[in-house]
């Protein structure tokens, strides 16, 4: 097997910094990369940054079909021939924050596995662009910085909980399977990495009468971590019409104490949060 190094020398290829370029070269690690992504001659899957293609010979030998996602056009030219004799394999030169997940889902009629390993720099606009999508994905394993995968997997009344964690938990199981030193990567990063898998939900975790309502509501508690609840909710924009009394009284429908802090509620709190609001702000007046 031609390793990781040897495709690095034989194209001259140097990281573009300006992408935050940090190839993964450690060969244990991008088999278990592939492992934990159980892929099948069933699969569909998309890859997030192919690279020069090294974890995604190893899917392609698994998957039904694989679509390579690469923003880099040097790069692009490098995996065309890598991946020459893989008939399987559909190179996309593009960014990721652009792909349609939701329309090779339709073309396949097959929701998705998303495989990858995500620059540092697009790492949480990555995620929500996969939650926006959720509906055509079904499962994904990306290697993130360590202290993203902390925020996302991150449980009530860790300083790392926030609007990614409540968000990516509703409509997501995650689990972090285990780090990645820096030591693994051409050239050595700043910081080190953790492989995270995660399987989107059928439904909510918690019934939601408004979603997008349920992520502004979100977002609007943790406005200011170090202010109470209620507080951070009578300033929000999204509740603007609404009177310091009827936020309250949407607080103790919910049984929530408006004097907490954002980041000491539950998943499901923030549900009965965002659905008591939505029902003042619609029948309350």
């Amino acid at each position: 097997m031609t390793t990781p190094g040897e495709i690095l020398h034989r194209y001259g290829i140097r990281p573009d910094k300006r992408r935050g370029q940090s190839f993964l070269t450690d060969l244990n690690t991008i088999h278990k990369i592939a492992a934990a992504g159980k892929i099948t001659g069933e699969d569909i899957v998309v890859e997030i940054g192919a690279g020069f293609g090294v974890l995604t010979k190893q899917i392609a030998r698994q998957a039904g079909r694989l679509i390579a996602v690469e923003i880099d056009l040097k790069l692009v030219e490098i995996l065309r021939k890598e991946l020459a004799d893989f008939e399987r394999v559909e190179i996309f030169s593009g960014n990721i924050l652009k792909f349609d997940f939701s329309y090779i889902s339709m073309q396949y009629k097959s929701r998705l596995k998303v495989v990858g390993n995500v620059p540092y720099n697009i790492s949480s606009p990555v995620v929500f662009h996969l939650l926006a999508h959720r509906s055509a994905i079904s499962e994904f394993t990306l290697m993130l910085q360590k202290e993203v995968v902390e925020r996302l997997i991150s449980p009530p009344g860790h300083k790392s909980y926030g609007v990614p964690s409540v968000l990516l938990q509703m409509y997501a199981e995650v689990e972090k399977l285990f780090d990645v030193s820096a030591n693994c990567f051409y050239p050595r990063p700043k910081v080190e990495s953790s492989v995270i898998c995660g399987t989107f939900r059928n439904k909510p975790l918690a019934e939601l009468t408004d979603e997008v309502f349920f992520s502004r509501i979100v977002k609007a508690a943790f406005a200011q971590r170090r202010k109470m609840l209620f507080n951070n909710l009578k300033n929000a924009q999204i509740l603007e019409k609404m009177s310091g009394a009827e936020i309250q009284s949407a607080l103790d429908e919910a049984g929530i104490d408006g004097k907490r802090r954002g980041e000491t509620l539950s998943v499901e709190e923030f549900a009965r949060l965002a659905n008591a609001l939505k029902n003042q702000l619609t029948n309350g007046r």
